[in-house]
Parts: structure tokens; C-alpha cells; sequence
């Protein structure tokens, strides 16, 4: 009867310390909705981007991806950021898709234009460069050109 008692209390010390960590984890993350205005862009290919990769501007991450869908009528992915409220984007702003690193996801880099008006909350970026495909440069480095 003894050992049902003290194999009781470590199932419920472990459960408890699970449960921390759970706790922790979701307070740590940044799944939270982060605050800041929504921007637009779409692109022919995403290639591996995911919602709640980095938007960055020069090398800084300065908003997330909120979601990524697909135009039914354009057949383009169409790719909602939050962008940090600190930041004002030119309208001519253009974004691209870049892989983050060799092994890493894909993140958005957004390189601002020079034009005076801003990019207002639910504004379209409309210059974009689409995710360039790993496999179609060593494809094409390979054999010379890619086969589609």
C-alpha cells in the first residue's frame, strides 16, 4: 500500500513539472499575436515559408508572417505580415522570399524604396521576388537548365 502512495505523488510531481513546462513554453513563444499593422504581398512560389517566419529589414526582424493563402482566381500564394507599428514602409517597398539559411526555413526580406508616401495598414507590396527553388539551381547548375 505504500509503494501505491509514493508512485501516486511522483506521477503527480512529474505531471506538475510537465505541466510547467507546457506553461513556460506558450508564455516564451511567440505565438502571440504580435502588435503592429497587416501588410500584403503576393508571390507565384513560396517555397517552405510558413506562417510565423521573420519579416526582416536590413538583417532585422521587424514583423512576422501572419498566414499564407492561395488566390483561387491568380493561383498566387498570398502572404499577410504583421509589421511592427515603429516601422514605416515607403509604397514602394518590394519584399522577397530568401531561405534563412542552408537548413533554416524561409523568411521575408523587405527592402524599402525611396518613394515619400507610406504603406497604410492592408497596403500591397507589389514588387516581390519569389522563393528561388535550391533544387532548380543545382539542377541548373548541374545540367545546364531545368526541365518543367
Amino acid at each position: 500500500m505504500g509503494r501505491n502512495v509514493v508512485e501516486t505523488i511522483v506521477g503527480a510531481l512529474v505531471l506538475a513539472v510537465a505541466g510547467l513546462f507546457v506553461f513556460y513554453a506558450f508564455a516564451k513563444s511567440d505565438a502571440k499575436t504580435p502588435g503592429g499593422y497587416e501588410i500584403v504581398a503576393r508571390f507565384g512560389r513560396v517555397d517552405g515559408l510558413k506562417r510565423g517566419a521573420d519579416v526582416t529589414l536590413s538583417g532585422v526582424k521587424i514583423g512576422t508572417v501572419a498566414s499564407v493563402d492561395l488566390d483561387p482566381k491568380t493561383y498566387q500564394a498570398v502572404v499577410h505580415m504583421v509589421v511592427a507599428s515603429n516601422v514605416e514602409l515607403p509604397v514602394d517597398t518590394s519584399a522577397k522570399i530568401v531561405s534563412e539559411s542552408l537548413l533554416g526555413g524561409m523568411v521575408i526580406v523587405l527592402e524599402p524604396g525611396g518613394d515619400k508616401q507610406l504603406l497604410k495598414a492592408g497596403g500591397e507590396v507589389d514588387k516581390t521576388q519569389d522563393a528561388i527553388s535550391l533544387t532548380e539551381l543545382i539542377a541548373k547548375m548541374i545540367y545546364g537548365s531545368v526541365s518543367k
